[in-house]
């Protein structure tokens, strides 16, 4: 049975053009990089920069951290009028986040995460999500304890990674963990972990028996992963544009859509072409040659040519 496909919010992956890629792609619902309510509520340009949208970016979800309930509650108050719906990030284990008691070092702090979100709710005139982790993994996990009390606040949908902050990305990802969390609530969970491929996709939904999927690590440099899960499971039979059985041709058309958006909203990012140029030209054969496309191209649109080209020559 069809269910809603998420592409996970990544720092330094998901910038505008590549969520609306992902769209175009068959993700039903993106969600920004995760942005600090410190910098929102303190107005930092770089800040509110991450949080920038598009007409075709609907609904919009923008999604904060923090530890400071003030914080986090001042940037819901100024996200109301852009946002559709605000997601809370309590599953970031990065020691940069996490050393701020931020992220996913708040759930071994289960009182404070609760105080945050319903001061966020209380705030906000949209619905509120929340992404966690299992728990710490220096304690017993709370997951499962944690995950009826936001519901009873009102938290719209739960998405929960099956991985503690001590692991970070390391391990198996626990989908049966995820499947208790399902379980001990009505409203909707999203499973995230280890999806690659629609056979992941199709076997994290029989254990978890969760209501959508989120996918982050598989689809860097492969947005098209969205398709070929629902073209694989029989949920669409929309063709898609590239040639499935092409690895160049799909990246191909993968970087010269991501080159046509980038130009419609942000302009030609140079950092963020660099990062999706690695993505998208990862594990081919002679993607060395790229790379040294790549350090030899300081001028974003030439780096954009250049492996464009470079993608050409291998069709």
């Amino acid at each position: 049975m069809p269910v809603p496909l998420f592409l996970a919010p990544m720092a330094g992956v998901t910038d505008l053009p590549f969520r609306l890629l992902a769209r175009e792609c068959g993700a039903d619902l993106t969600i920004t990089e995760f942005t600090s309510s410190a910098g929102l509520s303190r107005d930092q340009a770089n800040s509110w920069m991450k949080l920038e949208s598009d007409p075709r970016e609907t609904p919009f979800i923008p999604q904060i951290f923090g530890g400071n309930k003030a914080e986090m509650v001042a940037s819901v108050e100024m996200l109301q009028e852009r946002a559709d719906i605000i997601d809370l990030n309590f599953g970031c284990p990065a020691p940069g986040i996490t050393k701020n008691c931020a992220g996913a070092a708040l759930m071994g702090e289960p009182d404070h995460l609760i105080e945050i979100v319903s001061a966020c709710i209380e705030a906000s005139n949209v619905p509120i999500t929340a992404k966690l982790r299992m728990g710490t993994g220096y304690i017993e996990n709370n997951i499962v304890k944690l995950a009826p009390q936001l519901e009873e606040l009102g938290v719209m949908r739960l998405c929960v990674h099956g991985r503690t902050l001590k692991q970070r990305y390391t391990g198996g990802a626990d989908w049966k963990t995820i499947a208790d969390v399902a379980e001990a609530v009505e409203i909707p969970v999203i499973a995230n972990g280890d999806i690659i491929d629609a056979a992941s996709a199709q076997a994290c939904l029989d254990e978890t028996g969760a209501a959508g999927l989120m996918i982050g690590r598989g689809a860097i440099g492969r947005p098209m992963i969205f398709n070929e899960i629902k073209t694989q499971l029989g949920w669409s039979k929309k063709e898609s544009p590239w040639k499935e059985d092409d690895i160049f041709a799909s990246r191909l058309w993968c970087w010269n859509r991501y080159i046509e958006l980038s130009q419609e909203t942000t302009g030609l990012q140079h950092k963020w072409l660099k990062r999706h140029a690695l993505a998208f030209t990862k594990g081919l054969p002679g993607s060395k040659a790229a790379r040294t496309e790549m350090a030899r191209n300081n001028d974003a649109a030439t780096m954009a040519e250049a492996i464009k080209n470079w993608l050409s020559q291998k069709l």
